[in-house]
């Protein structure tokens, strides 16, 4: 599966093309709205190989690349918001537990624990949340529902799917892979024009990786308790 997701994103006439655009609109990701068509790419990508399609998608179609962008990153946000909430939580009661008990040792020795304890939920809670949110955006994908983003049932035959983890843990292979091309590229001066198409590439053959794991899942329909076949093994 990795050595078929790396070649995956140079298997069309028009990839060069692609690429470039896409690794353009991450530079431009400043700006914010070009961030919105790489994500409806990667929508449109991940619905490309759930039809079995062989080579990628070009970008066309604009309109309904920034919706799919837009509602993507929607899902990313409201995913974003638990472990934003717990460190917030755990600045407000580190700063009243020192507005209680003032400056003495156990007042600090309180404060040590509520921050070592919130470093470490939101540290667990975020690799949760970044195993489950390709599993949501699969979801949505497939069900052109928001709401399935966020259906339990949707998401459990997914993240306890041998198949899935499978296809995440290629992903995430390729991510890291990426981060030391750009590591590498970022010693020399180009290495910073060069790093948003690496990260380009890196996402669509990563998002090849996915679908082509969960291709063969059922869809859900809304109020199925369990999925109709057992997630390939």
């Amino acid at each position: 599966m990795f050595q078929e997701a790396i070649t995956y994103p140079r298997e069309s006439d028009s990839a060069v093309k692609t690429i470039a655009i896409g690794g353009a609109l991450l530079f431009l990701s400043f700006l914010v709205v070009p961030v919105f068509f790489v994500l409806g790419y990667i929508v449109r990508t991940l619905r490309s190989v759930l039809n079995g399609e062989a080579e990628p998608p070009v970008f066309d179609d604009w309109g309904d690349l920034g919706m799919d962008g837009l509602k993507v990153f929607a899902i990313g946000f409201a995913y974003s918001l638990v472990p934003a909430v717990i460190a917030l939580a755990a600045v407000f009661a580190s700063g009243a537990t020192l507005g209680l008990g003032g400056s003495g040792s156990g007042t600090g020795l309180a404060v040590g624990l509520i921050v070592l304890a919130a470093t470490l939920a939101v540290t667990v809670i975020s690799l949760a949340v970044a195993y489950v949110l390709p599993a949501a955006v699969v979801a949505y994908v497939r069900t052109d529902s928001i709401a399935a983003a966020f259906a339990p049932d949707e998401l459990r035959q997914y993240a306890f799917s041998r198949t899935y983890a499978t296809g995440w843990l290629v992903a995430f292979g390729i991510s890291l892979v990426a981060g030391v091309i750009i590591g590498v590229l970022n010693a020399v001066v180009i290495g910073a024009l060069l790093a948003p198409f690496v990260t380009f590439y890196a996402n669509v053959a990563g998002t090849y990786a996915i679908g082509t794991a969960v291709r063969d899942m059922p869809v859900l329909d809304a109020g199925d308790e369990t999925p109709d076949a057992q997630p390939a093994a």
